[in-house]
Formats: structure tokens, C-alpha cells, sequence
């Protein structure tokens, strides 16, 4: 048959370990990125180490973790037990070898299929190992995963661990960086959930006695809590809880074993039910559990016995045992709940009271909403068949929960011409595109009631799918799209506004950016460089040298689709939007949003300067 091809013996490939890591690696690492996402690859690259010397430390060997970060190059150092000198080799690059195969090594262990350091290898330009015990050493390098130097065992008196060094391959890792940010979070994540652990990250170092409770403090502002946060701890246990007093949805935070379970899993659907059916049981009341659950700010952290995760990045549990004979983990979690948080609330009358008058106001909201939400929903629902304002994508976040190698977008950007720019250029399967009409409302001091009154800010909550909680969020990245002008950097406030004001968590779990498009092309009869800044436009000029054409981009409407797709494809670049734990929210709205104050006219002045110049090198080009 014609156009048939050819299916033979020779299209039969076995691959080595390394090569099909380096061919597939999202099965491995998830997604890749550039670093400007929490969880993209280079992170997961680093966690997959950690995790190792997390696991020692539990194990109680060694308290203290060394971390160097130094732009592209990683170097981490425990001081455990040190990987046995003769499998050394074989434990970072031999499938299906490891310790934690072996339950009286590692009872309840992190990493449980050999694989995490086997793919940093692969994927890293270098990687250097050493294991250090009984007064000898053993080290190891290799380049893409190929052994290319396999050192003796030698004498040694450097103190006992494992060190390994690695560089990110630049060329799966597309102009990456590590954001000191990112890393952090990661890092206090590891000692609120190792009380005793200190980690020492480029000399700064990380320690927490508190676990969880420190986690959630660090996580908000203490004035923003409404009550003190209940810390209650059992055998594989541990919960943190409190309400805000201006956030309006959930928050969780849920770990297994010590991974972060940014999806969460068995154990927070348990969590969920279990707060519910507790504060139902000690008021007496039958309260809508959204009611319940508004405001909350939560953490949660359990230890099962060979935990099942839904894929290699370990961001869902699927187990629903807890392992060793002990009972489900619904039932372990619900009964925790209803004992220890029902003894405490019975205790703490106080927090018991404000509880409660949280979920009479919440319901009391919830009511006054009704009539509203009902008819937003149907504006909402009429709006995306006729208006056209979202052109949707095909594969949406909840769709890749369990595959997380693509990323779901929704780009929310201004104008007729900017909108179609980026439509035309975007990958229809993940990048979907919001069409703002105008200037959004200042949305500063306003009450939820707005969101459903107001049409752009209704449509925009019905497409991102978050009026109750996070969990369905359909795009793990919502990024605004505005010209690089006054008018699109006001665009680019209001909309953080309207985020900060009714959706922080959103800002607090990393799902919100800005994009950056480049400020000028410079080209010439042979090459075209975008440059996004006033450095690079003078590399680019130095490069190319004679008199190339600068053309300066005012609007995203002036970039026509052809080249708008090199800037939302595989070398996108994103500025995520991050918060200051230092300052309430609150304040930060009404610093920015709220009136003049001799605080911010300051803040103007001494930031008008960068624009001056900015305004005089632009001048010098025209």
C-alpha cells in the first residue's frame, strides 16, 4: 500500500540505561524548563540527591547537609554512611541497583526504585561521585552518563558521606538557571520535616525545631492567622492547621516520607474528610464542608512503608495503606483527626469559638453569593460558547497530573492584535489564550462579591476553574502578557492585584508569571538576534558589527506570529511572581493599590532614574 512503511527486525532498538533516560527524560524527571517553574527538571535533578541524604539522616546518620550552587555547577555533601565503596559505580548507574531495595536499610525511604540518581547522571554534561567510609574513599566521573574515570580505593581521612558534583546538560536544559528562590523553598521543606537536620546552602544555613508549625509560619504572615496554629504530632504523623483572616481558599501543604506531594494524593483527600467529619462531630453541627474548609491553611506529613507515588517525580501518593499491618490510610488519618484535633479544640475553647464563628460567616457569605454565582456561572458558561474571550486549549493541568512532562498555559494578555499574535503562534494542545477587554478594575479592598459581578474577572475565575479551591485548576502556569509599556505594566498590577486579592495561593504555589518578550531585533543580511535587554541589544550589535537593523518592539501586537512563536515555544521566558513572606498582603495591596502615601512617592523617585536612562538610551537609537 502506498505511503506504507516498513516494520522490520531492524526497527527493533534495545537502548542502554542511559540512553533511554536521555531520550525520554520527562518519565524520569517529569518536565524539563528553564528553571523559571518550581518543579521544572534541574530542580527535580537536585531533589533526587537530596533525597539520598535526606534518607540517611533518617536513618540517623549525619546531621548536617552541605549544598553549593554556583551558576550552572551543583555540589552536595552528607555525612552518612557513605555508599559501599565497591557498588559505587553500579549505584549511580546501574538500573535497579540501590539500598532501598532493602526494607531493614531504609523502612521508609524516599526514593524506592533506584532510578533518581541514575537519571541525574544521564542528564548531567558531568557527574562526579564520592563516597567516603572506614577511613577510605571511592570516586567516579562521568560525562552524558558514560564512566570516564573509575579512581581506586584509596586511603583517605576526609569524614564519612557521599559528595556528588553535577552540571546540568546544557543542551537538554535550555538556557537554565537556578533561582535562589526555588531552591530554598525546597531546602526549608526538608528541615521543617527533619527537625534536628541543618542544611548548609552556599553558607547560609537552614535548621528547624518546630517542624510543620515552623513550615506554615514561614509560609505566611503571623498577623494574617486568625488563631495561633495547632501543631499536633503522632507516630507517623504530624498536621499544622490555622485559618486566614483574608484568604478565601484552601491551602495545603501535604508530604510523604518527606516528599513534597505538590498533587497531593490519598493522604490529603483523607486530611480534607477527616476536618470536615472532626468539626461537624465536636460542634454538633452539620456544616457545608466548604464552609469548613474555607481560609485553611494547613500542612500534613506522614510516613508509610513503601509508599506507591502515581509517577517518578513522586508529586502524588496513589497508596491507601500505611503499611506494616497498621490500617488504611483514610482511616489512620481520620481517626488522628478525630481524637487529637477534637481533644484540642476541647481544651482550646478560644480557638474553638473563633473557629466556629469563621464557618457561621463563611456560610453567612456563601448565601449572600448564591443568587450572584448562579448567574455568573451562566453568564460565564454563555460567554465562552458566543464571546470568544478564552481560545482553549486541548490538554488541560488535571489531564497531566499523572504525566507531568507538558505544561498547561493560559496566557492572559490585552488588545485584539496582541491576542491574535499569540494565538496563531501557540501549541493548541497546551497553550490556551484570555483576551482582557480594556483596563481591568482595581479590585483593591473589594469583596469576593466583585469577582462574580464583574465580567472579565468572572470569565477569567470560570477559565482558570478556581472558585473553590486549587485542586482543579485547569493551567499550571497563568502568565500575563502585556506590552512592555506604562500602560501594560499598569495592566500587569491590576491583574496581580486581582490575584493577591482573592487568589494568593495561587502566587504562594508558583503558578503565576509574566512574560517576557524581547525589547528589540537587531539582524543583518545573515542572522536576526531577539534581545530583551539594553545589555543584550549591545552584545547583539558587537556580534553582528557593521550597521545591522534595531528595530525596537512597543506593543505585542507589533510582533507578527511568525516570531512571536520562538518566544512562547521551547526558549519561553518567564519572571514568576513571588511574595515576600515579610509583608502581609495587606500591605503589600496597599502600598501599591491603595492611595498616594510619602512611602511609595519615594519608591517612585528613586526608581525613576532606571527609566530615564532607559527613556535616553532609546532616544540615542531613533
Amino acid at each position: 500500500m502506498k505511503g506504507t512503511t516498513t516494520y522490520t527486525e531492524e526497527n527493533i532498538r534495545s537502548l542502554d540505561w542511559k540512553e533511554h533516560i536521555r531520550m525520554r527524560p520527562g518519565m524520569y524527571i517529569g518536565k524539563l524548563g528553564d528553571g523559571s517553574s518550581p518543579d521544572d527538571g534541574i530542580y527535580i535533578l537536585l531533589k533526587e540527591v537530596l533525597d539520598n541524604c535526606i534518607d540517611e539522616f533518617v536513618m540517623g546518620a549525619g546531621k548536617t547537609i552541605e549544598i553549593k550552587i554556583k551558576e550552572n555547577t551543583v555540589t552536595v555533601r552528607d555525612f552518612g554512611r557513605g555508599i559501599p565503596l565497591g557498588k559505587v559505580v553500579d549505584v549511580v548507574s546501574k538500573m535497579n541497583t540501590g539500598g532501598k531495595y532493602d526494607s531493614r536499610a531504609f523502612k521508609k525511604s524516599v526514593g524506592l526504585n533506584g532510578v533518581g540518581t541514575k537519571a541525574v547522571n544521564a542528564l548531567s554534561e558531568i557527574f562526579i561521585v564520592e563516597s567516603n567510609r572506614d577511613k577510605e574513599t571511592k570516586k567516579a566521573k562521568f560525562e552524558y552518563g558514560d564512566l570516564i574515570d573509575d579512581s581506586p580505593i584509596e586511603a583517605s581521612s576526609k569524614r564519612r558521606g557521599t559528595k556528588v558534583f553535577f552540571i546540568p546538560d546544557g543542551k537538554i536544559f535550555k538556557n537554565y538557571k537556578y533561582r535562589r528562590e526555588y531552591v530554598e523553598r525546597m531546602i526549608k521543606n526538608y528541615v521543617y520535616l527533619n527537625p534536628g537536620l541543618t542544611i548548609d546552602f552556599n553558607d547560609d544555613k537552614f535548621y528547624s525545631e518546630n517542624g510543620l508549625k515552623d513550615l506554615l509560619m514561614d509560609h505566611t504572615n503571623e498577623n494574617d492567622l486568625l488563631y495561633p496554629i495547632i501543631h499536633l504530632k503522632g507516630d507517623d504523623i504530624e498536621v499544622a492547621i490555622s485559618h486566614s483572616k483574608t484568604q478565601y481558599s484552601e491551602e495545603y501543604h501535604s508530604f510523604v516520607n518527606g516528599q513534597h506531594t505538590t498533587q497531593g494524593g490519598t493522604h490529603q483527600a483523607a486530611f480534607r474528610e477527616g476536618l470536615v467529619k472532626t468539626i461537624r462531630e465536636h460542634f454538633g453541627k452539620n456544616y457545608e464542608a466548604s464552609d469548613i474548609r474555607k481560609s485553611i491553611i494547613s500542612a500534613i506529613s506522614i510516613k508509610v512503608m513503601e509508599p506507591v507515588f502515581e509517577s517518578q517525580t513522586k508529586t502524588k501518593l496513589g497508596s491507601t495503606d500505611m503499611g506494616g499491618g497498621m490500617p488504611t490510610v483514610r482511616s489512620y488519618i481520620i481517626d488522628f483527626l478525630g481524637t487529637q484535633l477534637d481533644n484540642f479544640l476541647h481544651k482550646n475553647t478560644a480557638v474553638s469559638e473563633l473557629i466556629q464563628r469563621k464557618i457561621i460567616q463563611a456560610e453567612k457569605e456563601r448565601k449572600e453569593l448564591s443568587g450572584i454565582r448562579k448567574l455568573a456561572k451562566e453568564r460565564a458558561k454563555k460567554a465562552s460558547l458566543h464571546n470568544k474571550k478564552l481560545r482553549d486549549c486541548r490538554v488541560h493541568l488535571p489531564d497531566l497530573k499523572k504525566d507531568r512532562r507538558l505544561d498547561s498555559t493560559l496566557f492572559i494578555t490585552e488588545g485584539d492584535s496582541a491576542s491574535g499574535s499569540i494565538t496563531k503562534s501557540r501549541d493548541v494542545n497546551t497553550q490556551a489564550v484570555f483576551s482582557l477587554r480594556g483596563k481591568p478594575l482595581n479590585s483593591f479592598g473589594m469583596s469576593k462579591k466583585i469577582v462574580y459581578e464583574n465580567e472579565e474577572f468572572n470569565l477569567l475565575q470560570a477559565a482558570l476553574n478556581i472558585e473553590e479551591s486549587l485542586e482543579d485548576l485547569r493551567y499550571n502556569n497563568i502568565v500575563i502578557a502585556t506590552d512592555a509599556d506604562v500602560d501594560g505594566m499598569h495592566i500587569r498590577l491590576l491583574l496581580i492585584t486581582f490575584f493577591l486579592q482573592f487568589f494568593p495561593e495561587l502566587i504562594k504555589e508558583g503558578h503565576l508569571y509574566i512574560l517576557q518578550t524581547p525589547l528589540f531585533r537587531v539582524r543583518d543580511k545573515k542572522e536576526t538576534i531577539y534581545c530583551y535587554s539594553e545589555i543584550e541589544r549591545k552584545d547583539a550589535m558587537e556580534k553582528l558589527k557593521g550597521k545591522p537593523e534595531i528595530t525596537r518592539f512597543k506593543g505585542l501586537g507589533e510582533i507578527s506570529p511568525d516570531e512571536f512563536k520562538y518566544f512562547i515555544g521551547d526558549d519561553i521566558r518567564l519572571d514568576p511572581v513571588m511574595l515576600d513572606k515579610n509583608t502581609t498582603i495587606e500591605e503589600l495591596l496597599l502600598f501599591y493599590m491603595g492611595k498616594n502615601t510619602p512611602e511609595r512617592q519615594k519608591f517612585i523617585i528613586n526608581n525613576l532614574k532606571v527609566e530615564l536612562d532607559f527613556i535616553e538610551n532609546e532616544m540615542s537609537l531613533s
